[in-house]
C-alpha cells in the first residue's frame, strides 16, 4: 500500500514543487543522485572507478512534454558520451526513451537514440536503455529492436514485474540482446504486471536462470540478496565466469555489498544519476524499499 502511494506521488506536480524546493531534503538527495551537473557525475564516478566499481551514467528526466526538450536531453547525453572516454572510461550512460521524446513523437525519439548510438560507437562508449512504464514500453522495444543489428552491443532494461516480459526476451531470435534485468519500479495494472512481491521475486530467480543460460554478458539490477546469491549460484552452476555477467545498483544503496561483489571477483556496475530533475526518480527509491521512507520525512522534518 505504501509502495503504491508513493508510486502515485512520483507523478504529484504539487507535491514535486513542495519538495523540491525544501532545503530540508538535500542530504537526502545528495545520499542517492550523484549531483545537478555532468562535473559532478564525473567525479563520483572516478572515485568508484578507482574502487574498481563500473558507472552507468543516468541523466535525470523524463516524459518530456515537447521536441526542444528531447533534442536539449540529447544533446547533453552526447556530451556526457564525449566526456567518458577522456575522465572515466569503461562507464556506460543510461538513456529513458521518454527523454527522447517518445511520449511525443516515435520517430523522433528513435531519431534521437540513433543519434545518441552513432556518438557512442565514435567514442567506444555502451550505451544502456532503459525500460520505463508501459505507455513506452512497447514502442521501447521496437526501437531497440531495429537498432540492434547495428550497435549489437547496445543493453536494454527488462522488467521481470511486467507479464509479457519473458515473450519479449524470448523472441529475440537473430541478435541476442544483452539485457540489465530490474523487478520494475512504475505503477502498472493488475494486467500488465505482477503485483504480489514474492511472485515478482520468483519471476526474477527464474528470469535470471534463463538470461545466463542463453543471453551475452547479462546484467543483474537487484539489491536482493536472495537474487543476488541465487545468480550466483545459477552461474556456477551453469559454468558461466563471473566476468560475463555483471550486478548493477543503485547509487545510495547497499555501498557495502558493492565493495563485497568486486572482492569476490564479480563485476559490479552503479547506475548514477546527475542532474536537477531528481523527483520521481527518489520517489521511485522510497517505493522499492519504503524503509527509505523514514529517512526522507525525517529530511523534511530537519531530523
Amino acid at each position: 500500500m505504501i509502495s503504491r502511494l508513493l508510486l502515485h506521488a512520483s507523478e504529484s506536480k504539487k507535491l514535486e514543487h513542495t519538495v523540491s524546493r525544501s532545503r530540508l531534503t538535500r542530504g537526502l538527495v545528495k545520499r542517492y543522485v550523484a549531483g545537478n551537473t555532468l562535473d559532478d557525475a564525473l567525479a563520483v564516478t572516478a572515485a568508484l572507478k578507482k574502487k574498481n566499481i563500473d558507472v552507468s551514467l543516468d541523466l535525470l528526466g523524463e516524459s518530456v512534454t515537447d521536441l526542444i526538450e528531447s533534442e536539449r536531453a540529447t544533446k547533453e547525453y552526447v556530451e556526457a558520451i564525449q566526456a567518458i572516454p577522456r575522465h572515466v572510461p569503461g562507464s556506460t550512460i543510461s538513456v529513458k526513451p521518454s527523454q527522447l521524446g517518445m511520449l511525443v513523437d516515435k520517430d523522433a525519439c528513435a531519431r534521437n537514440l540513433s543519434v545518441l548510438l552513432a556518438a557512442a560507437a565514435e567514442n567506444d562508449v555502451l550505451v544502456e536503455v532503459d525500460m520505463e512504464q508501459s505507455a513506452v514500453g512497447p514502442s521501447t522495444l521496437e526501437a531497440y529492436r531495429a537498432l540492434l543489428p547495428k550497435y549489437t552491443d547496445t543493453r536494454v532494461a527488462m522488467q521481470a514485474a511486467v507479464r509479457r516480459t519473458q515473450d519479449d526476451l524470448e523472441s529475440f531470435t537473430e541478435h541476442k540482446p544483452r539485457i540489465r534485468l530490474v523487478k520494475g519500479a512504475f505503477k502498472e495494472t493488475l494486467a500488465v504486471a505482477v503485483q504480489d512481491k514474492d511472485e515478482v521475486t520468483y519471476r526474477y530467480l527464474k528470469m535470471s536462470e534463463w538470461a545466463l543460460a542463453n543471453l551475452p554478458d547479462p546484467a543483474f539490477g537487484t539489491h536482493d540478496d536472495r537474487c543476488i546469491n541465487h545468480v550466483k549460484a545459477t552461474a556456477e552452476r551453469l559454468g558461466v565466469d563471473r566476468r560475463n555477467f555483471e550486478f548493477q545498483m543503485l547509487y545510495g544503496v547497499r555501498r557495502k555489498l558493492w565493495t563485497e561483489l568486486v572482492q569476490e571477483g564479480y563485476r559490479v556496475r552503479i547506475y548514477l544519476p546527475y542532474g536537477t530533475a531528481w523527483y520521481p526518480y527518489l520517489m521511485r527509491r522510497m517505493a522499492e524499499r519504503p524503509a527509505n521512507l523514514l529517512l526522507f520525512m525525517r529530511s523534511l522534518v530537519g531530523g
